[in-house]
């Protein structure tokens, strides 16, 4: 029997949506001006650095990752000029984007708090090997697929704000989480469209957890979707129970599920040093 609570909130959110009710997260201020000089063309590393230096905790960030083992650079980094020219425009504006991000996983409940904190663990647990991912068997672009892992769970915070001012919500763990898993795919969508990102980016939230999705090639919904099952592999989540080779994801990728921890082993370091990387 479906409990009521969920019904309700479920309900209440999607009344909420269809009235433009609803709060949604917005895209913060540096990420919006990183993505600005990104998109322009005519663009350097010096109008990126500009950007970036507005904001010193993103810029210690960006700094941090040019000298990690990620990048594998020779000498050690201590401006931002000099991080970002070594990283790229690419890599550094959607890193910038995705790591922007993270101030919005907060909460004033502590019970709403544990649930961001894990959510934005995950999302970068789930970054990191989709970056790997895309690098190693795909030839779509790494640091997109970083940052469509960072965005996959980003629906889920409008109903944790939600759940905030709601307190038979907020203190059932069951309905809350029957909720999420309900509605965060498709309002994860419905808010990258809102934030104006590119159709390959709305796409990942609403079918990354879609296991029989059919698609003639490869896309960033395949690479978050292996990279969720590969983060699950060897524990007892309902996911682990799922027939994997009847998951086609896993094909696009060139991928055999049966033998995914032992194909992963080899680059399980690279994934490792990204999410350290991303201070995961």
């Amino acid at each position: 029997m479906a409990n009521p609570l969920v019904q309700q909130v479920k309900q209440e959110i999607i009344q909420a949506i269809e009235s433009d009710d609803l709060v949604l997260p917005t895209l913060p201020e540096i990420a919006l001006q990183v993505r600005e000089v990104a998109e322009n063309v005519t663009s350097s590393v010096s109008d990126l650095t500009r950007v970036l230096g507005r904001d010193a905790a993103l810029s210690a960030r960006m700094i941090k990752v040019a000298n990690s083992p990620l990048i594998r650079g020779s000498a050690l980094i201590s401006d931002l000029n000099t991080a970002v020219s070594r990283l790229g425009i690419d890599l550094t504006s959607n890193l910038a984007m995705g790591l922007a991000m993270e101030q919005m996983f907060q909460a004033t409940s502590d019970v709403v708090d544990t649930h961001m904190r894990a959510c934005w663990s995950s999302s970068v647990e789930i970054a990191a090997s989709s970056q790997v991912l895309a690098r190693h068997f795909t030839n779509l672009q790494p640091d997109q697929a970083l940052l469509a892992g960072l965005l996959h769970q980003i629906g889920k915070l409008p109903i944790l704000a939600f759940a905030e001012n709601n307190e038979s919500l907020l203190n059932d763990t069951f309905a809350l989480n029957k909720v999420i898993t309900a509605l965060h795919t498709s309002l994860g969508s419905y808010i990258l469209k809102k934030w104006d990102f590119p159709e390959a980016m709305i796409a990942v939230p609403k079918n990354y957890l879609v296991f029989d999705r059919q698609v003639n090639t490869v896309d960033y919904a395949d690479i978050v979707q292996v990279a969720t099952l590969q983060s699950y592999a060897g524990t007892d989540h309902p996911y682990t129970k799922l027939d994997w080779t009847n998951i086609s994801s896993f094909d696009r990728l060139g991928l055999d599920p049966t033998t995914l921890i032992a194909e992963m082993e080899g680059i399980n370091e690279e994934v490792l040093e990204t999410q350290g990387a991303l201070g995961g």
